[in-house]
């Protein structure tokens, strides 16, 4: 099997870095100050980034523009879910249905999942996301607030990416 490629690109919300095999989205970090930093943050696949061609120039441009203007739901992405248990593949496959602009609790999550009693299960699995925006972890969030946030920046970029989809939070 051939390793995972890799890109490296700026957003206004920082610089990404993502692997990608053959179709498949393996590892996704955003928000970095630099290209060296986001490359470095990566847990799972760190190796230098590829060219932009082809489909890693597509991820470039759609999230360029998600960062932009929140519109891509990510729905369409598969992703390498390898080493997942069936209960976080349940929490990542309930996330992404989460629309744009709106939230849920961490204890909806996991009730949609099918565990009703698992939010601090599901607020684990949402912390070590590694797919962030394609698995939209920041529109989940604590009952009594806006709730954490693992991204660099925390819950300040938390908040900006709800600000960016419209999301009027008290």
């Amino acid at each position: 099997m051939t390793d995972p490629r890799t890109i490296v690109f700026p957003t206004k919300l920082g610089w990404i870095c993502l692997a990608i095999h053959g179709d498949r989205l393996c590892e996704l970090t955003f928000g970095h100050e630099s290209p060296q930093t986001a490359a470095n943050s990566m847990r799972y696949y760190r190796q230098l980034p590829s060219h932009r061609v082809g489909s890693l120039k597509s991820w470039q441009e759609r999230l360029q523009a998600f960062v932009r203007q929140p519109a891509d739901d990510f729905r369409d992405v598969t992703l390498d879910l390898s080493g997942f248990t069936r209960f976080q593949r349940a929490i990542v496959e309930h996330c992404r249905q989460i629309r744009i602009g709106e939230t849920i609790s961490y204890a909806e999550l996991a009730r949609r999942a099918g565990s009703p009693k698992a939010a601090r299960a599901v607020g684990q699995v949402m912390a070590t996301n590694r797919f962030p925006l394609v698995v939209p972890c920041h529109r989940v969030v604590g009952a009594n607030g806006i709730g954490g946030f693992s991204a660099r920046d925390g819950v300040n970029m938390k908040r900006r990416l709800l600000e960016l989809e419209g999301v009027e939070l008290g």
